[in-house]
């Protein structure tokens, strides 16, 4: 049977993640309240973030930019977007 979560992001009942996706409390948090479509279209917009902003992930300002910025994307607040990037849906 798969387990589901109730998604901050889509608001609705969604298969959850089979494990916490980050280490300790934050990631408990995670797995009890994203659903897997959510982690994976966050996933998908950090690499874009990453990519066009050229971060570099091993600074300790990075990783804390890209923790809040995944707040904002799964809360559906105004997260910070890709300068170039155009949405499939929008080409």
């Amino acid at each position: 049977m798969t387990k589901m979560v109730l998604c901050r992001k889509y608001q609705q009942e969604l298969e959850a993640l089979s494990q916490p996706p980050m280490p300790g409390e934050k990631g408990q948090e995670l797995l009890a309240t994203v659903s897997k479509k959510a982690w994976q279209a966050w996933l998908e917009h950090q690499t874009r973030l990453i990519n066009e902003k050229r971060l570099k992930v091993f600074e300790p300002s990075t990783r804390q930019y890209l923790l809040e910025q995944m707040e904002k994307f799964l809360d559906n607040d105004e997260a910070d977007q890709a300068e170039g990037y155009v949405p499939p849906s929008d080409r």
